[in-house]
């Protein structure tokens, strides 16, 4: 059994969206961000960076969406084996949407951290344009490589987490992401939300009825996205 410690509409969307499709026994702990509870010594102790998720397993906690991915990949064979052909491209794509197109998200929900404030009206255009191309370069890599981008493997409920907050966030800036541009991945965030799994993961972090083709701040059962 592993727990996972999230918050609603977090980057541990990512990882219960997967352990939800795979089956894998889970529980959950809240890290309360509107009290900073990721600072907090306890949290710390588990993760020192105070980044959202950890996943507690039984050989110790491990943190970094990637590599959570990648671990739960290994353990539970949820993706292609050292000796698949298709390992190359998943790693590759994997490494690409945790290394690129997450961080550059992140620079757009906390441009203070990277830029000062007379540099954020080039910084958020720079970060938009850098956004659209990755998620472009994700787009042709889903119609190429269909069975690592299926709904019910890992790469998918990453991308689509990633769209899903390219268009709620910064919740005061203008609305620039359109999902229509990425007609592949479009769809396939249309079937995703369709599954079970999403279904629950949805219901349980508050997403609404449609968290990826039509999102709606959430609306959280307990604790906070932000």
């Amino acid at each position: 059994m592993y727990t996972l410690h999230y918050a609603p509409d977090n980057a541990s969307l990512v990882i219960r969206l997967v352990m939800e499709q795979a089956r894998i026994p889970y529980t959950t702990t809240l890290i309360n961000r509107a009290v900073r509870e990721q600072d907090s010594p306890t949290y710390l102790a588990l993760n020192p960076v105070g980044l959202i998720p950890t996943l507690v397993t039984p050989h110790g906690p491990v943190s970094e969406t990637g590599a959570i991915l990648l671990w739960l990949a290994d353990t539970h064979a949820l993706a292609p084996g050292a000796h698949d052909p298709a390992r190359l491209p998943f790693l590759k794509w994997l490494f690409f949407i945790a290394n690129t197109a997450h961080p550059d998200m992140r620079q757009l929900f906390y441009p203070h951290r990277f830029v000062d404030s007379e540099g954020r009206a080039s910084h958020f255009a720079l970060t938009i344009a850098r956004i659209n191309a990755n998620f472009a370069l994700l787009d042709q890599a889903a119609q190429d490589n269909p069975r690592l981008f299926a709904p019910d493997g890992l790469l998918l409920p990453y991308v689509a987490a990633l769209q899903r907050w390219a268009h709620l966030y910064p919740a005061t800036g203008p609305r620039w992401f359109r999902l229509s541009d990425t007609p592949i991945l479009a769809r396939l965030a249309k079937v995703l939300e369709a599954t079970p799994a999403a279904q629950r993961s949805a219901l349980a972090e508050g997403l609404g009825p449609t968290p990826f083709t039509a999102p709606a701040l959430p609306f959280p059962p307990e604790g906070s996205a932000t």
